[in-house]
């Protein structure tokens, strides 16, 4: 076999699955309510506390799409639902851990999975950076609202303090060195750490109970602020201020609140009955969200002008707008505890997926190890919990938030195009979920995708492509003479 040709060598569907029962064996101990709520715990997060504000809004970057953000949220979950049907072909067919990255494995090749595996990295390890920077935030809020104030030394990353000298002044130094870091995110990502090394089962508990309380507290949001609406800010030119442009922008932005669903499929290999209970928590999961998502942005628009939403904390700001203070309060605990569940949601998938790539021979064989006792991938969850706690710690929250949807925008365009591959290839493979309208509806699908990230900044592009040449670099130092498919290929 030519260089060029074991590039692109493939796993089966049966080594897919063989690899993944001879790497120890996860647990299955999730049905298909825990694995819904899996789902909504990972989408229900920083995207609608946080991003739907410069959705509506907009900033310097991009235009806002004012109460049109319905319909931004709708072309975001139109989006999200036709990947969601590819994914579940996938999960249902392939159900071992890996996501997106085993399914390339299976289709398009080892470059391209080791491509999606590096580039999942955006939407799962370095897309939870921001969400533990988000969730200091609220939980800071939090704390001052009950009297409680942390030194600013020690919620602020360093990059932002270098902007406020009094800030510096006020913090201790070692040498000329002043000690400045984010501490509630980088405790909240170590607990979840230890969280997820005891076991899978646990978690899923806790992400449970985390669920239960952020839908609470998003009904106390529309129940308070409903009758407060005024209906007349849906109308032009509020309705839609920036035209289909701004409509745009804002899908692109908003589809940060719809990142997650696929995190279900990450934990195939832990579900009781993974063809059957997959597909469930995906399409599930994402109906459940996509409903909430509207009455938000209904009452929200409803509430408050569109152009005074560019703020961190949207929800509660314009809870505060109509004096319902006590409720902006209770709705900051809402957000810690969704963020809460994302972190959770977020890190434990991460870790499947550094898991999988290290069964190939793509990184180390560490990575591979799963804990003795609680049957977790310990080595892989620790690894990401520090990556995740110290940049969290230090690094500012703007510059992560793009390259997370752009690089999940990519992940589904490569799951779409793989289920017509493996069509054509596989015909006969048994299908427990299958994607209608092949290949018409996988095209579609690309299709969507393709518009969000053509409305994302060319900044966005730019950083991109460099993540992605890192990543390639590792694949020919290291992956390309460790693969074991490439082994196979060769007789070795």
């Amino acid at each position: 076999m030519g260089q060029n040709a074991q590039l692109f060598a493939r796993k089966t569907v049966d080594q897919c699955i063989a690899d993944g029962a001879a790497g120890g064996g996860l647990r299955r101990s999730l049905g298909p309510l825990q694995l819904t709520a899996l789902g909504v715990g990972a989408i229900i997060g920083a995207g609608i506390f946080a991003a739907i504000g410069t959705a509506i809004s907009g900033d310097s970057g991009h235009l806002g799409a004012g109460s049109a953000i319905v319909v931004s949220l709708i072309l975001a979950g139109v989006t999200s639902a036709l990947a969601a049907i590819t994914y579940s072909e996938f999960a249902a067919m392939i159900p071992i851990s890996g996501s997106a990255y085993t399914y390339a494995y299976a289709t398009l090749g080892e470059l391209f999975a080791w491509i999606i595996g590096w580039d999942l990295i955006l939407e799962y390890a370095v897309g939870n950076i921001a969400v533990a920077i988000g969730w200091a935030g609220y939980f800071d809020s939090l704390l001052r609202g009950l009297g409680m104030e942390l030194p600013r030394w020690l919620v602020t990353d360093l990059r932002t303090a270098l902007h406020d000298p009094a800030l510096v002044a006020a913090a201790p130094h070692l040498g000329p060195i002043p000690i400045v870091f984010n501490l509630p995110a980088l405790a909240i990502v170590a607990i979840i750490t230890v969280v997820l090394v005891i076991g899978t089962k646990e978690s899923a508990w806790v992400n449970t109970v985390m669920v239960a309380i952020k839908i609470a507290i998003i009904f106390l949001f529309l129940f308070v602020g409903l009758k407060f609406v005024r209906t007349e800010q849906w109308t032009t030119p509020s309705f839609a201020p920036n035209g289909i442009k701004g409509i745009g922008a804002g899908a692109a932005i908003i589809f940060f609140s719809y990142i997650g669903f696929d995190a279900v499929s990450t934990a195939s290999e832990e579900a009781k009955n993974p063809q059957k209970d997959i597909p469930t928590g995906i399409i599930a999961s994402l109906i459940i969200c996509t409903l909430l998502y509207i009455g938000i942005a209904l009452v929200l628009t409803g509430l408050i002008p569109w152009d005074k939403l560019n703020v961190p904390d949207p929800l509660a700001v314009a809870l505060q707008y109509i004096h319902a203070d006590w409720a902006a309060g209770l709705l900051s605990l809402g957000a810690v505890a969704a963020m809460t569940s994302v972190l959770l949601v977020f890190q434990l998938g991460q870790a499947r997926i550094f898991m999988s790539m290290a069964r190939d021979g793509l990184l180390p064989p560490w990575a591979a190890k799963v804990h003795p006792r609680f049957k977790t991938p310990h080595i892989t969850t620790i690894v990401t919990g520090i990556f995740v706690a110290v940049s969290a710690a230090f690094a500012p929250i703007g510059w992560v938030l793009e390259l997370t949807n752009i690089g999940t925008l990519f992940a589904f365009i490569l799951v779409a195009l793989g289920i017509i591959v493996l069509r054509r290839r596989d015909p006969e493979r048994p299908r427990p979920f299958r994607t209608p309208w092949v290949p018409l509806l996988p095209l579609v699908s690309i299709g969507f995708c393709l518009y969000l990230i053509a409305n994302l900044p060319p900044l966005t592009w730019l950083r991109f492509v460099l993540w992605m040449g890192i990543g390639v670099l590792i694949y020919f130092l290291y992956s390309i003479r460790h693969s074991r498919v490439r082994g196979r290929a060769q007789g070795n």
